[in-house]
């Protein structure tokens, strides 16, 4: 089923999204300033992976996993070392755990063999890692310090459309035009602003649009 769209519920007359994205961001990060990824990590590594375990659950779900999951297994060698159903048992609770097993020890592999065991920062090398899409790849990317693009979960998809800086519904469409528009050293936090706005204000269902800092900004707005 393909998510919902939202394009519909911009209305309103605003300003020009190039002269509204500044303002965007000013206010969003002032409102959230707390905004950063949700998954836990402490290298490289344990950020790939739990960005990886991140797919079809929630960060709340991977971080209780990756609390265990991280002591036990440290560099790519560990997860090469114990049997694929071993390591299934310890991500069994993320859900798709054959497939996720299966991609993790697939990328520990191409690391080790192409990589030196490190990760890569470039986008290009990160996605022919074995079950590692753009998504993916954009969040490992800037959470290490050189994003390369804009992640777009259901948050990001959802509050553009809403905030009209889209007329997109596909997901690497919606990149491109907000790649156009936010500057680039932007990037890497942009997403998070919207995700946690999306979380807490901007809800699907219900928007507080009462409560907003964009009611001014945005042609979805209810006030």
């Amino acid at each position: 089923m393909s998510p919902r769209s939202y394009l519909h519920e911009a209305r309103r007359r605003v300003a020009p999204k190039r002269e509204r994205i500044r303002p965007i961001i000013e206010r969003l990060a002032a409102a959230h300033p707390d905004a950063t990824i949700a998954l836990r990590s402490q290298s490289d590594i344990e950020l790939l992976v739990a960005v990886m375990l991140s797919a079809q659950t929630t960060d709340v779900n991977v971080n209780r996993v990756t609390e265990k999951l991280f002591a036990k297994y440290q560099r790519p060698e560990d997860y090469l070392a114990v049997p694929p159903e071993e390591l299934e048992r310890d991500i069994f609770a993320t859900g798709f755990y054959r497939q996720k097993a299966k991609s993790l020890r697939g990328t520990m592999q191409m690391l080790l063999e192409q990589f030196d065991g490190q990760v890569p920062r470039d986008l290009d090398q990160l996605v022919r890692l074995p079950g590692v899409a753009r998504k993916t790849a954009n969040v490992v990317a800037a959470e290490l310090g050189t994003p390369q693009g804009i992640v777009v979960d259901t948050h990001v998809r959802r509050l553009s459309q809403r905030l009209r800086l889209t007329r997109q519904d596909d997901p690497v469409k919606i990149e491109r035009d907000l790649m156009r528009l936010v500057p680039r050293e932007d990037w890497g936090r942009f997403p998070h602003l919207l995700i946690w706005h999306g979380r807490r204000v901007c809800i699907a269902r219900m928007p507080r649009c009462e409560d907003c800092v964009l009611t001014d900004l945005c042609p979805s707005s209810r006030v």
